[in-house]
């Protein structure tokens, strides 16, 4: 019986994701019985879910999605920009980006030619900046840091975003502490944190 119910989760699991990849649907009529203790696990009653702070992989997320039988909404922001800056909505197929700006805010990228970031390119990438009442006026007794941060009323992120076609923002790397190598490749340390992460928990 375990081995029937383990292939029924498995049939249920892809034929989920396949149904949420073409219709962006996160339920079905008949598989989600299979998934009634994922549901559970978070009471039953969740009707959406929002993910921010560090990005998650495309594969896990819609994972979580089919599973919990919930939509997740990515969403993007700093302290900087009194939290969430840019939403999906709810319904979003598209997993890995982070919407759209919300009312509040504008945005665009920065060209940075060292590390080959133009948005010149196709698609568009660049660093994000932010501008909007929502945006900070500066920090608190350092106006060295806040004229850094702060050119023209734009919040330079240090995060670089790619935009893509349906003009929704995806991040994909970072433009600040970023150092250059001896062969005069540029590279962020998180970039390197996240591959001995990665190795150290896969070994």
């Amino acid at each position: 019986m375990t081995g029937v119910k383990a292939c029924l989760i498995n049939a249920g699991l892809n034929t989920k994701l396949a149904n949420y990849k073409a219709t962006g649907s996160v339920t079905h009529c008949f598989y989600d019985i299979l998934f009634k203790k994922f549901k559970a696990a978070l009471g039953g009653k969740v009707r959406f879910m929002i993910t921010g702070s560090a990005p998650i992989s495309p594969d896990v997320l819609d994972f979580l999605k089919v599973t919990m039988c919930a939509p997740i909404i990515e969403g993007y922001g700093m302290t900087e920009t009194c939290a969430g800056s840019v939403t999906q909505f709810i319904g979003d197929k598209l997993s890995g980006t982070v919407g759209g700006p919300l009312a509040n805010v504008k945005i665009r990228l920065r060209d940075i030619p060292e590390m080959e970031y133009l948005t010149s390119n196709n698609p568009p990438k660049g660093e994000v900046c932010m501008w909007g009442p929502s945006i900070m006026k500066g920090y608190f007794k350092n106006p060295e840091k806040t004229d850094e941060a702060l050119k023209d009323g734009w919040l330079h992120s240090g995060d670089v975003g790619l935009i893509n076609p349906d003009g929704s923002l995806k991040i994909i790397d970072r433009a600040k502490n970023i150092f250059k190598l001896s062969f005069g490749e540029y590279i962020a340390p998180e970039k390197l944190e996240n591959i001995y992460i990665k190795s150290e928990w896969l070994a």
